[in-house]
């Protein structure tokens, strides 16, 4: 069976401050893609994946993305 978990995606704005792009529960053959993807497209635009924290507290897995200028 595969289970999902919440995934929170924000993104690092050039004043360094957060802003929560989305929330949405991912499948454990998603989170495992992460070894093997270093970029993520949402909502159409790309990003880079730099840091990831699982807060136990909640339940749910964080990911900073800085979004690519190109």
């Amino acid at each position: 069976m595969d289970r999902d978990i919440a995934v929170i995606l924000f993104e690092k704005m050039v004043g360094g401050e957060l802003r929560q792009i989305e929330e949405r529960p991912w499948s454990m053959n998603m989170v495992a893609a992460l070894e093997h993807a270093n970029y993520l497209v949402v909502q159409g635009k790309e990003y880079e994946a730099v840091e990831g924290r699982l807060n136990v507290d909640t339940g749910k897995l964080e990911l900073l993305l800085v979004p690519m200028h190109g």
